[in-house]
């Protein structure tokens, strides 16, 4: 028996892991997100309209974030799940873009 048989295994990669300071920004930010739609809908004086596109920007923003950081989709590795969540956002949206095509016109 040859002495190396074990040196055919690849060397085991190590993982980078994103630091506690990056969780702490993401958390932060996504506070920060939150606190200003609260205080768009509480100064009341601004039209709804802007309202309601500033909030769901907001919102936007907000699941990307948590999207990026949170569920680590920025990382190699993760193109399927991606796939399907943009799939079903797609689907979710014309559902809701056909339900108000239907009932207002």
């Amino acid at each position: 028996m040859s002495s190396n048989s074990h040196d055919t295994h690849a060397p085991s990669k190590r993982v980078k892991h994103d630091s506690p300071v990056n969780h702490y920004l993401t958390y932060i930010i996504s506070i920060l997100l939150t606190m200003l739609a609260f205080a768009v809908v509480l100064y009341g004086d601004l039209d709804r309209s802007f309202i309601l596109i500033f909030i769901v920007s907001l919102g936007i923003v907000q699941a990307l974030v948590q999207l990026l950081f949170w569920m680590h989709a920025k990382e190699r590795g993760h193109l399927f799940p991606l796939i399907f969540i943009f799939a079903g956002a797609f689907v979710a949206l014309t559902g809701v873009f056909m339900a108000v095509y239907w009932v207002w016109w």
